[in-house]
């Protein structure tokens, strides 16, 4: 395989000061996890300074450095440096080079929930058909997109990139920097409300994914959507086409059933006029509206849509976000769902339904475990109450809960389906683990500043206790 950079080559694209030649295989922005042979850039952040952990990534086997001034002990050492007037702009620069080298097919992946589920489904399907590069865990924001196009191999032929927001403004520029020829925007929700006033501003805000698009490229819109009509007028003013998906009528890639079982889903859809039946490795209505999404993005990009709906059956949801894990206990096993990577009003209702949906072992229950869903505003207390509605249609076992906001979805569930209430994950993990038993399915699920990763961890360990 071809060398990602060279010191030439990357000092051209930064217009950079080259201090003896290196090449590299890789690029990082973390000292902790640099890998040998990687150019190692160093960010400045809030709270730290990359330049303070140069010789540690050096010392790990990074092959250069990028810094924005000269350090005295490592020229002395005559170590490879790349130096540039700013390590962020010089990502970018890196970023904006490989993108122009590259005939990769360029698919960007945004939406309020389901874009690390969406882009890893289509990671998949893409990669049996041809080098397939894609964006590594959610590193989605204005130092993650330019990572990974920065990281962008030559030979690839597909590219699929996250790009995430908080505020309006954030994804014009990764937009432009990705130069998608494909967009997906997998749906519009009341998701980051404390920084936008109406939800209408939430899909301008996804909207400008359109701006640095590709001429004549596609859009792949959710037809089920309030805002899609929102969408699509703005992605025809970029001259973009549009595919639509959903199980609305009217959609190009239209969901005609979902067949829910407790580990995988059975589609039959219809795609751009045509049946097509397959099976999907993840259970969940949810996954199965995404994946006609991942299809309609295999379709504008020219791939096999035939090849891509059998490899679907392949999908494991990614950690955090429906993983499923047998943990062996006393008397058999519980099933753990881990979706604690993050939580919205829509995307704890679908996790609901798809628990809802699960087949408990003998004796075994349907548990809940629900951390507060952050960033929703002033109506944070009445989006909390309100998941009480799918939490009696699931008509679950137990509910448990931790945090402020969570208090008032606890205090308004039937006694009999309350598990306990914490003021924190922390401090709700113990509870939690000792109440599972065999038979069990537990589904995790908060924000992400809810730490609800500290629960799964709990419930982990019992197995490993298990196995002493």
């Amino acid at each position: 395989m071809t060398p990602l950079w060279n010191a030439i080559e990357a000092g051209n694209a930064t217009r950079g000061k080259v201090i003896r030649p290196w090449t590299a295989g890789g690029v990082s922005i973390d000292s902790r996890t640099v890998a040998k042979g990687d150019l190692f850039v160093a960010l400045k952040g809030p709270t730290f300074d990359g330049h303070d952990f140069v010789g540690q990534a050096i010392a790990r086997g990074a092959v250069a450095a990028m810094v924005d001034h000269p350090l005295p002990e490592l020229v002395k050492e005559e170590a490879p440096l790349l130096v540039v007037p700013d390590t962020l702009r010089g990502l970018e620069a890196l970023a904006a080079f490989a993108r122009h080298r590259s005939t990769a097919k360029v698919v960007g992946v945004t939406g309020s929930v389901g874009k690390t589920g969406t882009k890893e489904a289509l990671r998949l399907v893409l990669s049996a058909q041809g080098p397939c590069h894609a964006t590594e865990g959610n590193l989605n924001n204005h130092w993650g997109l330019p990572l990974s196009l920065a990281r962008l191999p030559r030979e690839a032929a597909f590219a699929v990139l996250e790009m995430g927001m908080n505020h309006p403004g954030e994804i014009a520029p990764l937009s432009r920097l990705a130069r998608p020829h494909v967009a997906i925007v997998t749906t519009i929700e009341a998701v980051h409300s404390a920084f936008f006033a109406t939800t209408e501003e939430i899909a301008d805000a996804k909207a400008e994914i359109f701006l640095g698009m590709e001429a004549g490229g596609t859009a792949v819109l959710n037809r089920d959507n309030p805002h899609f009509a929102r969408l699509a007028a703005a992605a025809v003013k970029q001259g973009l086409k549009v595919l639509s998906f959903g199980a609305d009528p009217a959609a190009d890639l239209r969901l005609d059933e979902a067949q829910l079982g407790s580990d995988a889903t059975r589609v039959a859809a219809t795609l751009i006029g045509r049946p097509v039946s397959y099976v999907l490795g993840a259970p969940g209505r949810h996954w199965a509206i995404n994946s006609l999404a991942v299809l309609g993005a295999v379709a504008a990009v020219g791939a096999s849509v035939d090849e891509a709906a059998q490899a679907l059956a392949d999908l494991v949801p990614p950690k955090g976000r429906g993983l499923r894990k047998d943990i062996a206990v006393d008397g058999g096993s519980f099933l753990l769902v881990d979706e604690s990577y993050n939580a919205s009003p829509a995307s704890v209702a679908a996790a609901l339904d798809t628990l809802g949906r699960s087949q408990p072992g003998p004796g075994g229950r349907r548990i809940a475990v629900l951390g507060d869903m952050l960033e929703l505003g002033p109506a944070s207390a009445e989006r909390h109450a309100a998941l009480a509605e799918p939490v009696e249609k699931a008509s679950l076992d137990l509910v448990f809960t931790a945090g402020k906001d969570m208090a008032g979805l606890h205090e308004s569930l039937p006694i009999g389906m309350r598990g306990a209430h914490a003021p924190d994950s922390a401090a709700l993990a113990p509870l939690v683990a000792a109440a599972v038993k065999a038979g069990d399915v537990v589904m995790v699920k908060g924000s992400a500043g809810s730490r609800m990763g500290a629960v799964v961890r709990a419930l982990d360990a019992l197995g490993k206790q298990e196995g002493l």
